[in-house]
């Protein structure tokens, strides 16, 4: 069997998941990695409070705050107070944060197939359902940590 962990760390740097920013092809803006994936959960979450992304993404609420402040400088989110709870602040994308992630999303579909192109059917669906396994069994063995030692 392979090193499973040189495989890894071969397909974090051939992803591009250590790249500072995204290039300009790919949205026509400067936004990190961090704040995509920032955009990213807050469309898949909905209205989410900071707390809950910053928990989702695994991120201290100070750290967090800068990223959103940044996201919000840049317009593509907004921030809101809870009815419920005035402590609480959520978020939600702006017009220009949908654009942005639209383009970000087209990106990684062209990317994503063009890996898969050179895969038969069965290979793609091989890596697929790896993938699902292996996400699922980071969320059970993870216990809520991350696996990398560097976070």
């Amino acid at each position: 069997m392979r090193n499973i962990r040189e495989e890894l760390q071969l397909f974090v740097r051939r992803f591009g998941l250590l790249n500072a920013s995204c290039c300009e092809e790919c949205c026509g803006e400067q936004v990190s990695l961090v704040h995509s994936h920032i955009l990213f959960e807050i469309r898949r979450m909905g209205a989410p409070s900071m707390q809950q992304v910053a928990e989702e993404l695994g991120m201290d609420v100070t750290t967090f705050s800068r990223q959103v402040k940044s996201l919000e400088a840049k317009g593509l989110i907004a921030r809101r107070t809870s009815p419920e709870d005035r402590r609480v602040n959520l978020l939600g994308l702006t017009e220009e944060g949908n654009r942005v992630l639209v383009q970000i999303d087209r990106y990684m579909t062209a990317r994503i197939e063009r890996i898969f192109s050179t895969m038969t059917g069965f290979e793609r669906d091989s890596v697929a359902k790896a993938l699902v396994l292996l996400n699922e069994a980071l969320a059970q063995a993870g216990d809520g940590e991350k696996i990398a030692c560097c976070n």
